[in-house]
């Protein structure tokens, strides 16, 4: 376990999950903002994906009061990245993360998931600022986030190829106020 706050748990993705990240990848209502509603996951997929283990990202199952309810997964950006984001020398990380059971939604648990990655990330890995990059037009995300903290730094413009189109995404970063 990662950590655990208030009903909330986060765990590292077992291959047990599987099916609960084809069930929320292939509903609409969460792939309207995370892959893409043209990208709907099978069992396959999900297994490219989500447990290649040459990839570094930590990829993890969220639970609130024992339900299995989303994904959240971090990753350290590597030098290229950050240049590319125009930062330099320091231990920077990334986040993404969805609430796949649309029951859980504006009850103040995607916040209590993001703060509470942000505090692990920032107090168990050392992280200088975490930093992520939700569409412009993901409205409840974005209120979510700066509600965490978060600060808009710039748009990227056409950024992430989503349904067919480009859409300009907000580079979003948490800074650590030591």
């Amino acid at each position: 376990m990662l950590f655990q706050k208030e009903g909330l748990q986060v765990r590292r993705l077992e291959e047990k999950d599987e099916e609960l990240l084809v069930k929320w990848l292939s509903s609409p209502i969460v792939l309207e903002f995370y892959e893409g509603r043209d990208k709907s996951f099978n069992l396959n997929k999900v297994r490219d994906v989500f447990y290649d283990s040459a990839d570094e990202t930590v990829k993890c199952l969220v639970e609130y009061e024992g339900n299995p309810i989303g994904y959240i997964q971090y990753y350290q950006l590597d030098e290229k990245t950050k240049r590319d984001f125009g930062y330099t020398n320091e231990l920077i990380f990334g986040m993404d993360q969805f609430i796949g059971e649309a029951g859980y939604w504006n009850k103040g648990i995607g916040s209590l998931l993001v703060s509470s990655m942000v505090h692990y990330l920032l107090k168990e890995k050392q992280a200088g600022r975490v930093i992520m990059d939700p569409q412009i037009r993901n409205k409840r995300a974005l209120r979510c986030y700066e509600k965490c903290g978060f600060n808009k730094v710039r748009i990227l413009p056409k950024h992430e190829l989503h349904e067919g189109k480009y859409q300009d995404c907000w580079l979003l970063e948490y800074k650590d106020g030591k």
